[in-house]
């Protein structure tokens, strides 16, 4: 039971510095700019995406989107 309690308080204390993986200011400053702008883009382009949408767009021209059979 101890071994147990220990290895969850280590796995919950454990961290490492940006230097001890590696990265470099210019990793640094790409992970940044991207945990930024990948949710703004997600959240644009899933208004987008909505059943509705597609189904009307699929509906537009039904003979020339692929799961049409020939």
């Amino acid at each position: 039971m101890v071994i147990f309690n220990f290895s969850t308080n280590m796995i919950t204390n454990f961290a490492l510095a940006f230097s001890e993986m590696g990265l470099g200011k210019v990793e640094i400053s790409l992970i940044a700019i991207t945990s930024l702008i990948f949710p703004i883009f997600f959240v644009l382009a899933s208004k987008n995406l909505d059943s509705k949408g597609v189904f009307d767009w699929m509906m537009e021209k039904p003979n020339d989107w692929v799961g049409k059979n020939k």
